[in-house]
């Protein structure tokens, strides 16, 4: 079977340098094991798109030397490749799982499932929805949906006749076998908004299936998020794929990242003239050793490497399960190296850019010289 990965950001802003180190680690994950590589716009929040976000991710990962095999701008077989452009797909799905007893059509206002969100915390219950639209009938919710009252539709997640066939423990390939998460899980969660767009969960196990994702590399964030989309790869008959989630990068004083406290837009590395050779080694380094020796401890390189020899000694199975503090000094570092290896290129007759970028910037430096 063939490797298949994919990166499939938000166009809600800037490519950040998480973001680039999840693609990063899909990049070197296909190249080293002969795989394909796709970028997959997930636009289905359409309340926060923001113009330019997808042009600006494309030019991020192109600086970086990230080149995608499928994706906008270049196709692929399993396209289109913006998920705004997939609704049909995800509606075929939902309509199995409706006739399944999978999920099931909800007609409760915000209003009321605030109410019942607030009433259900004041009995201490762990539930967020008192599931009252489960109860319908058919009739009822026929009548409804004829009406044309709004509705979101629900994952079904326990009822008797249609219970998830569990396969515990779950295991991912760098967190290791998980405990049962499904208590951290909202009560029935919203598959299909009231707009028709697919929420997270349902848009991406389609599109992960139907794109022939062998194995999905994401942030840690979505962790919580993976019983339930384990249970949906069983609801609709399908086989999941491989799971790693990475883990977050940290601020030097071990904050979450955030654009209060430094730069962390892929564009701000860029304006600044940081090589981008260097960014891409510091993001593949923070967080992953090589594979293991005989003795069993990954062998955790920390000096100046090219794309070509982090593909070569990259493993996803290596990368530790602990958050990752990102060192500037590090970056300055790896910096300087990467200049001294493209100015001996240059002095050896090599092909570089270096010395003509080093003349362009003397002459914007010093203009009267």
């Amino acid at each position: 079977m063939t490797v298949r990965v994919r990166f499939a950001p938000s166009p809600t802003g800037s490519l950040h340098l998480g973001g680039l180190r999840t693609a990063l680690y899909n990049y070197l994950t296909a190249r080293r094991l002969g795989g394909i590589f796709t970028l997959r716009i997930e636009d289905t929040d359409r309340t926060r798109l923001v113009p330019g976000s997808v042009e600006n991710i494309i030019k991020g990962l192109r600086w970086a030397g990230i080149d995608f095999d499928h994706g906008p701008e270049r196709g692929g077989p399993f396209g289109p490749y913006y998920q705004s452009e997939r609704l049909d797909l995800y509606h075929a799905y939902t309509k199995k799982l409706l006739e399944t007893g999978r999920a099931y059509r909800c007609f409760c206002s915000p209003s009321t499932l605030t109410a019942t969100r607030e009433r259900l915390a004041r009995m201490r219950s762990n539930a967020t929805y008192d599931r009252t639209c489960l109860h319908l009938t058919d009739e009822e919710v026929a009548r409804k949906v004829k009406a044309g009252e709004k509705h979101v539709v629900r994952f079904n997640v326990c009822h008797s006749d249609t219970a998830v066939p569990r396969k515990d423990p779950i295991k991912d390939l760098v967190f290791g076998a998980l405990q049962d998460g499904h208590g951290s899980l909202p009560t029935d969660p919203i598959l299909l908004k009231s707009d028709l767009f697919p929420t997270y969960h349902l848009a991406s196990v389609v599109d992960d299936h139907e794109m022939k994702i062998t194995h999905v590399i994401r942030g840690e964030e979505w962790l919580q998020s993976l019983p339930l989309h384990i249970d949906l790869y069983a609801s609709l008959d399908l086989e999941p794929p491989n799971f790693a989630h990475l883990p977050l990068l940290l601020n030097p004083d071990g904050s979450k990242m955030s654009k209060r406290k430094g730069d962390v837009q892929v564009s701000d590395y860029i304006a600044k003239g940081w090589e981008p050779e260097a960014v891409v080694n510091w993001l593949a380094l923070a967080g992953w050793g090589t594979s293991p020796k005989s003795s069993g401890i990954p062998d955790q390189p920390d000096g100046a490497m090219s794309m070509d020899e982090l593909i070569q000694k990259f493993d996803i199975e290596a990368l530790t399960h602990r958050r990752t503090i990102l060192d500037p000094g590090k970056l300055t570092n790896l910096n300087k190296q990467h200049l001294a290896t493209k100015i001996q290129a240059a002095t050896n007759g090599e092909p570089s850019d270096i010395l003509t970028r080093a003349e362009n910037l003397l002459r914007k430096t010093y203009p009267d010289r």
